[in-house]
């Protein structure tokens, strides 16, 4: 596996590649790898020739009172893990290198930022990631570009920068990788003390009672949200937002009628976390519930 650092080396090796008639797959990372980055990596070298993961904490995706100087940095192990699975090339630029001086742009998408984590982390947050994410598409130039479900609402704003930017990649949402005992895999679970680690599993566990739920047949939003706030409550956690929404623009959804999606976010211990669940209303609704 190579190590590059530069957008000059990147370019070179991308164009190399095409010069053979290879595709070209990219899995986007802030490096701490777990093994929901490593399933985006097995599903990038299944699928093309050359596999590239960029390694880059964005630093135009944080709040000046979130985890930036904190987030966990390990890219000796980071290589290896990424080596093992058959990754060719790791791209790990510099921020400098990224954003040289005088950088001015920013990408902005509407609508879909402006709801869930954009509320909770503000409109910085989708603008920073929206950016990187294009100008590692401008860098790489991939066929496929290969992103985890767990980040739902950024799925969604990366494939509205592909739409109405007329990109030629094809991004892939791979399923979401959990522990054991199901609290979704995420590089920020290292901030979770044993006790703060117990209590994290609610989300998951609040997810997986609403989606019952709805799979006996309850539509209501209220009814679905509220059995993930029970299951928060229980454990002692103040969600950020429980929300059904649409999977097509992020709008409020009161009433299920097929597919939606159920987001949460909470605070637990030292860390911010995020999961979700696409439920699924088939049949009809139990005796008594109000349609």
């Amino acid at each position: 596996m190579k190590i590059l650092r530069t957008i000059t080396e990147m370019r070179a090796a991308v164009r190399e590649a095409r010069a053979e008639g290879r595709t070209v797959g990219l899995v986007p990372t802030m490096g701490a790898f777990h093994e929901g980055h490593l399933s985006l990596m097995r599903a990038a070298r299944a699928q093309n020739d050359l596999v590239v993961v960029s390694l880059f904490v964005n630093p135009t995706q944080f709040g000046p009172n979130e985890d930036l100087a904190a987030y966990p940095r390990d890219e000796a192990r980071d290589a290896a893990l990424a080596e093992a699975e058959g990754v060719d090339i790791l791209f790990a630029p510099t921020a400098d290198e990224v954003y040289p001086d005088g950088f001015a742009t920013s990408i902005h998408v509407s609508g879909i930022t402006e709801v869930l984590d954009g509320a909770a982390r503000g409109a910085f947050h989708f603008d920073g990631v929206a950016t990187v994410v294009t100008k590692l598409f401008g860098i790489v130039r991939p066929d496929d570009a290969y992103f985890g479900q767990k980040d739902a609402q950024q799925i969604m704003v990366v494939r509205r920068v592909v739409r109405d930017l007329d990109l030629d990649v094809r991004i892939v949402a791979c399923p979401i990788v959990r522990e054991p005992d199901g609290l979704a895999m995420s590089s920020r679970n290292v901030y979770l003390d044993e006790r703060a680690r117990r209590r994290a599993v609610a989300l998951s566990r609040g997810l997986d009672q609403a989606s019952a739920l709805a799979a006996d047949g309850f539509r209501d939003a209220l009814t679905l949200t509220g059995a993930v706030r029970r299951m928060l409550a229980h454990a002692d956690i103040e969600p950020e937002y429980v929300e059904l929404r649409s999977l097509d623009d992020l709008s409020p959804v009161s009433e299920l009628d097929g597919e939606a999606l159920l987001a949460v976010a909470a605070r637990v211990g030292g860390a911010r976390l995020i999961d979700n669940h696409i439920v699924r209303f088939e049949g009809e609704s139990p005796a008594g519930e109000q349609s």
